[in-house]
Order: C-alpha cells, then sequence, then structure tokens
C-alpha cells in the first residue's frame, strides 16, 4: 500500500468547517487505499497572535519560549483533525514533531531537519490508522522543542516524505499551484503544471511565497515530486503545479519574475565586517549576496526569517552598520541565464524604464537579482514578466 503524506497549510484549516472539508478530503485518500500521514500548519493566523501575545510580554522574548510556545499552534490543529477524523469513522492518531522523530539542530526559531526517525508513524500506518503530524516542529539532540521557521510546515511534510518512501507528497494551500509571477501584482502571471527542483528552489529562496526553501532543497536530494495544489478544488482536472525532476523547459530558459519587499540591504565599513558576523550570528539572522572589496561590505537579510529585526538592527548599528529597508529585490529565476547577457541587461533597461534604478545586482545560471527601490518593486516585476513570460516589451 503506497503512502502519501498531505500538507494543509494555515489558510486550509482556519476554522472548523474548513477543518472539517480537510477531514473529508483526507477520509477520501484513505479510502481509496492509501496510507495516509497528514502534516499541518496552525489554524489561521494563530502563529501571528501567539508572536503578539509574546511581545506584548516582552519585546526581547528568548527564542527557547518562542519556540515553546509556538508550537502550541500546531498541536491544536493536528488534534482536531485527529478528532475530525475519528467522527468520520477512521482511526487516526496524532504526533507531535518529537513524537514523529523529527530530529533538529539546537537552534530555536529557525531550526533545520538533520534526521528523521519516523518508527511510530510507521508502526502506526501498519495498524491502519492515519497519522496526523504537527508541522513546523520537531526536537533537537538536546531534547529541546524547535521550530523551523516560517514555512517550516512544507519541510516536515517533504523530509517525512523522504523518510518514509512516500509516492509523493502533496501540498494544499489557497492557490492552485505555482504562477511565474504573483497573481496579485502580476494579473496575466500564467499558472506552471510544471517545475524542476531548482527552479522552484531558487523562486523561493527569492522571496516567492509558494513552498519553503528548505523543503524544495528536501525534495530535490531525495527526488522527492511535489503535487502543490488548492485545498477546495477536488474536481478531476483541477489545476495543480507538479514538481519533479525532467520538468520540461521554456525555450528562454526564464520560468518566472518574483518581487521581495522584505528585504534590508547592509551597509558598512570592511573593519566592521567581523563584528556584523558576530551580532547577526547572536540574533540568528541570515545573511545572503554578502561580498566585500576589504574596504567596505554590504549583505541582503531576508526579513521574513529575522523573528526580532528592530533589535536585531540595533545590534548592527552598534556595529556601524547600516540598514536600508525601502529597497525590494526583483528576481528572474530560471535555468541558463547567464550564458548570455540580455536576461541581465533586461532588468537594467526594466529598473530604467520604470523610473527607478538598480542598487546591486546579482547573477547565477538560475537566477539574475537586483535591488531597486521599494516603490518601483512592482512595477519592475510587471515589466520584466512581459518581457519574458508574454511578449516582449516595447523596446
Amino acid at each position: 500500500m503506497s503512502v502519501i503524506v498531505q500538507k494543509y497549510g494555515g489558510s486550509s484549516v482556519a476554522d472548523l468547517e474548513r477543518l472539517g472539508r480537510v477531514a473529508d478530503r483526507v477520509a477520501s485518500t484513505r479510502r481509496e487505499g492509501h496510507e495516509v500521514v497528514v502534516v499541518v500548519s496552525a489554524m489561521g493566523k494563530t502563529t501571528d497572535q501567539l508572536l503578539a501575545l509574546a511581545r506584548e510580554v516582552s519585546s526581547e522574548a528568548p527564542r527557547r519560549e518562542l519556540d515553546m510556545l509556538l508550537s502550541v499552534g500546531e498541536r491544536t490543529t493536528m488534534a482536531l483533525v485527529a478528532i475530525a477524523l475519528h467522527a468520520r469513522g477512521l482511526d487516526a492518531i496524532s504526533f507531535t514533531g518529537s513524537q514523529s522523530g523529527i530530529i533538529t539542530n539546537d537552534r530555536h526559531f529557525d531550526a533545520r531537519i538533520i534526521e528523521v526517525r519516523p518508527f511510530r508513524i510507521e508502526d502506526e500506518l501498519s495498524r491502519g490508522r492515519v497519522v496526523i503530524v504537527a508541522g513546523y516542529q520537531g526536537m533537537s539532540y538536546r531534547r529541546e522543542i524547535t521550530t523551523l521557521g516560517r514555512g517550516g510546515s512544507d519541510t516536515t511534510a517533504v523530509a517525512l516524505a523522504a523518510a518514509l518512501a512516500a509516492e509523493r507528497c502533496e501540498i494544499y494551500s489557497d492557490v492552485d499551484g505555482v504562477y511565474t509571477a504573483d497573481p496579485r501584482v502580476v494579473p496575466g502571471a500564467r499558472h506552471l503544471p510544471e517545475l524542476g527542483h531548482p527552479e522552484l528552489q531558487e523562486m523561493a529562496e527569492a522571496g516567492a511565497r509558494v513552498l519553503n526553501a528548505e523543503a524544495v532543497e528536501f525534495a530535490r536530494r531525495q527526488r522527492i515530486a511535489i503535487y502543490a495544489r488548492k485545498t477546495g478544488d477536488r474536481h478531476p482536472g483541477a489545476r495543480e503545479t507538479v514538481v519533479r525532476e525532467g520538468a520540461p523547459r521554456e525555450a528562454s530558459g526564464v520560468r518566472a519574475v518574483v518581487g521581495d519587499a522584505q528585504v534590508a540591504w547592509l551597509r558598512g565599513p570592511g573593519g566592521a565586517l567581523e563584528a556584523l558576523l558576530q551580532a547577526a550570528d547572536g540574533a540568528q539572522v541570515p545573511l545572503r549576496e554578502l561580498h566585500t572589496d576589504g574596504r567596505s561590505f554590504a549583505a541582503l537579510v531576508p526579513l521574513a526569517r529575522v523573528s526580532d529585526w528592530p533589535r536585531a538592527r540595533g545590534l548592527f548599528a552598534a556595529c556601524g552598520v547600516s540598514a536600508d529597508e525601502a529597497l525590494g529585490l526583483v528576481s528572474v529565476v530560471g535555468d541558463g541565464l547567464t550564458r548570455e547577457g540580455n536576461v541581465v541587461a533586461s532588468v537594467l533597461a526594466g529598473a530604467r524604464a520604470v523610473g527607478g534604478g538598480v542598487e546591486a545586482l546579482w547573477t547565477s545560471p538560475f537566477r539574475v537579482s537586483a535591488l531597486v527601490p521599494r516603490a518601483y518593486l512592482d512595477p519592475v516585476t510587471r515589466w520584466l514578466h512581459a518581457r519574458w513570460c508574454e511578449a516582449p516589451a516595447p523596446a
């Protein structure tokens, strides 16, 4: 009997009515003859509400206590889904991340999975039960509760799919897959029925809110196929995006254009670099695109992955490092983008055409990214999408 892992995001279980529909879908999959493992997020905005409570108590809550607090959200959902399945005549059992055998490093609030030991899950599946797992959390090798950062339930699902040798991993949310751009920013964005792991990972790293980048990395390493679907679409032929090896590629090499408004651009003298690295490590702030010429340095901070940015910004300022939060990151994602200079040239042309400009630019075979004034981020994204994913923009 094949194993299917299904992950349901917070919007899919935002209230009891939606949670009931999720239980119906899980029950239907089980009755089709599959062994089912369900990974759930916290209901709706529960995680944000718990964070807000913590900040009302203290502006500098210890990360360990934040993990203890935030893990409650997913635990609530897992128990309710198990209860709902029992009410539908199915035998189900819920597990926390630690009970599921998800072992992480000892970094709180942004832990990484280092091993999965799904022995209890396998035992319960063999007894014919549906297993419900709290996403976004695990247990460190020091036996501490840890959380995996924003989007961590995706990582939980893919890691379990790999450990259980699942037939596939289904990711359910309020959208029907991946698009060539955020449809809220680019109304003409096209749905992508198939996508390769490298392109999706680059999209996630560039700030696309489709799937967690670490989850895609897990899937790529373990060759796990991901099916991104909309929770409410149950009819045959419903749209989805399948992420797998060997997905067809566009002739131009470009697959999508991604904009991210949640970034900060750090700059400082070369002598402050070591102090910055120590402060970033202490505050658990990830740094990307770090470069230096010895006299000065610059680095990018993805703010969505920072638990307490005001505190971190203060630490950086004490090191003599400035933080510019008035910029946005626009990225053209695809394959073989640096073989010719036309993609890079189009990013510069797009920023110039809408009246912005480029503060910094980076290239790789899979992505060309540029920092532009935040006010121009959406117009530049639309211009580049028209150039590469629709019809060429006028000269």
